[in-house]
């Protein structure tokens, strides 16, 4: 049960050889048994509700493909009635009244939501050890750690908890979990999933996703959630996504761009061996592979590192205390009514993060840090605009190393050069995917696909490809089987 597609699952619940209550049993056991080793959730449902349900035989009975489909969503999605703590103390008891627009259009297509995956606090992360609810282990090696922000989420699909999860990716937060794990993610385009109701970490960055174990679930779980939203200021007029698996699996006249300076760059011997076995795959299967040169993306971790905290430290300006999350009891004024529940509320990553922001939004230095990354990013955005002028798709590593220890990088600087091969793509909104392409030391190896603006359909169209000549992805955890 645990190894099929979601195709093959909705035609067994089409062909009533399953009942979505049994379906939806066999993966919460799942959750039960694994959640004490993983740490992947933080919120397990108690009970079903009956109203999703009704949804979901309905859905069933008119041939709706995702009806009756467990998922479980990234604990940043608001959800109607059930916690959405963001991995943080600050929003521990916080119960929505609502479900975001991406909660909605899936619950809307079928899909029953199991539990709320763990997550660095805020998003703010590549590791899952910035959570206030334990860190994330990785079903490959317990001892090492997902990747974050998702790796919540990235955990529970790959140790088969659900079979998709929902993710977001600021700076690389749904590829990186996904390779390091050994599975599938997706981050569309800017725009392309809706963010109202998703708890805001950086906005012009922020975007919602899908992580799975094949890119063919991850399209049809995208498709559902994509579309114009009027109640999302940055959501793209665009129609919605409509994933078709192609029939024509030919990559003869593909032009793949490669990054060949990152992979000359990347020390470890093991992801590099995998990553040109990659591309070369893409060559015997008619691809044309063209070097592209991205001039500015060595400038790109810098300049997000100045975005990003500056954006979170507006977000999160909200969280005082007075309307809504964490509230100190033996504050004495206003003032440190503010500063003990921030202080309180709000973990280590969290607090150093909203500090820089607020330093570089200074008067001071806006112009010399702020406006200055703002310039870079639009270097690096004009940089694949030229690039795309050349391929349909590029190709390149996620991750420039293995899935590391917990604690193994005490030193934030490093952990932040972690996402140097994923953040180019993030200031620049494009669509990423990460795949799985083997294995190195028994630990997962992910390949990063890069498409034009709103071009979700390539990607997934190259990844499916692959997936269908190889069974990386098809692989579980040995102590999850």
């Amino acid at each position: 049960m645990i190894n099929l597609s979601i195709r093959q699952l909705s035609e067994m619940l089409q062909e009533q050889q399953i009942s979505a209550q049994e379906l939806c049993a066999v993966y919460y056991d799942r959750c039960v048994a694994h959640n004490e080793t993983t740490h992947a959730l933080i919120t397990q449902r108690q009970e079903l509700c009956a109203a999703e349900m009704l949804q979901a035989e309905k859905g069933i009975e008119t041939g709706q493909l995702l009806a009756g489909i467990p998922l479980a969503h990234k604990d940043l999605f608001c959800t109607r009635g059930i916690k959405t703590t963001c991995g943080s103390k600050m929003l521990a008891e916080f119960i929505p009244p609502y479900d975001a627009t991406a909660v909605a259009r899936l619950k809307h297509a079928g899909m029953i939501n199991l539990a709320k995956t763990n997550m660095d606090e805020f998003a703010m992360g590549s590791s899952n050890e910035h959570s206030a609810f334990n860190p994330v282990n990785n079903p490959w090696d317990l001892s090492r750690v997902p990747g974050g922000s998702s790796g919540g989420s990235a955990a529970a699909v790959a140790a088969r908890m659900v079979p998709v999860a929902t993710g977001s990716d600021t700076g690389g937060s749904i590829r990186q979990p996904a390779a390091f794990c050994g599975i599938t993610g997706i981050k569309p385009s800017y725009g392309r999933v809706s963010r109202y109701g998703m708890v805001a970490f950086a906005s012009s960055l922020d975007q919602g996703g899908v992580m799975a174990v094949s890119a063919d679930d991850c399209g049809l779980v995208l498709a559902a959630m994509t579309g114009h939203d009027p109640l999302d200021s940055t959501s793209a007029p665009e129609k919605p996504l409509q994933w078709k698996k192609p029939n024509d699996t030919s990559l003869k006249g593909l032009k793949v761009g490669v990054t060949q300076v990152w992979i000359d760059s990347l020390q470890d011997g093991g992801v590099k061996k995998r990553t040109l076995e990659a591309i070369e795959y893409f060559k015997q299967q008619g691809a044309e592979i063209i070097d592209i040169n991205l001039p500015h993306a060595d400038l790109a971790v810098s300049a997000y590192y100045v975005l990003a905290p500056a954006e979170c430290s507006s977000n999160l300006s909200r969280f005082d205390g007075v309307r809504f999350g964490h509230q100190a009891n033996d504050a004495h004024n206003l003032e440190s009514l503010y500063r003990q529940s921030r202080s309180e509320g709000f973990g280590s990553e969290v607090k150093k993060r909203i500090m820089i922001g607020a330093w570089a939004l200074s008067a001071g230095y806006y112009d010399a840090y702020y406006l200055k990354a703002q310039k870079v990013r639009r270097l690096i955005s004009e940089d694949f605009k030229q690039a795309f002028a050349e391929v349909d798709v590029i190709a390149c590593p996620v991750s420039p190393e293995l899935p590391f220890k917990h604690g193994e990088k005490a030193d934030g600087v490093s952990m932040y050069q972690a996402d140097k091969f994923t953040i180019p793509a993030s200031l620049a909104g494009l669509p990423c995917l990460s795949m799985p392409i083997g294995f190195s030391e028994g630990l997962p190896v992910g390949l990063q696909l890069i498409g034009g603006y709103f071009d979700e359909q390539s990607i997934l169209s190259v990844a499916d490809k692959y997936q269908q000549d190889h069974d990386h992805h098809l692989r579980i955890p040995e102590a999850f089987v």
